[in-house]
C-alpha cells in the first residue's frame, strides 16, 4: 500500500505539470481532453466544453499535451467515416 500511495504522490506532481494547458489523459476506460485546471488529492480536473471532469490518477494510464497543429488535432479527434479523405 504504500508503494501505491508514493506512485500517486509522484503522479500528482508530474500532472501538475500540465496545469494550464490543454493535454489528453487516458485511462484504461476512456480518454478526456481540455484544459487542465486542477490536480489535488489523487484527482485532476478538466475543463471541457460540456463542463468539468473529475478523474481519478490511480487509473490514468496516458497524459500528453494536446498537438498544437490543428491538423494533428483533426488526425487524433477527427470523425472518421470510412476512409481518409472523408475526415471532417
Amino acid at each position: 500500500m504504500m508503494n501505491k500511495r508514493k506512485g500517486l504522490s509522484n503522479m500528482n506532481e508530474l500532472i501538475k505539470a500540465y496545469i494550464g494547458n490543454d493535454v489528453i489523459i487516458s485511462t484504461g476506460f476512456t480518454s478526456v481532453d481540455r484544459t487542465l485546471v486542477k490536480v489535488e488529492d489523487n484527482w485532476a480536473q478538466l475543463e471541457t466544453m460540456s463542463g468539468i471532469k473529475t478523474i481519478n490518477l490511480e487509473y490514468v494510464s496516458v497524459v500528453q499535451e494536446y498537438p498544437r497543429k490543428k491538423k494533428e488535432r483533426k488526425a487524433l479527434f477527427g470523425h472518421y467515416s470510412g476512409n481518409k479523405e472523408n475526415w471532417k
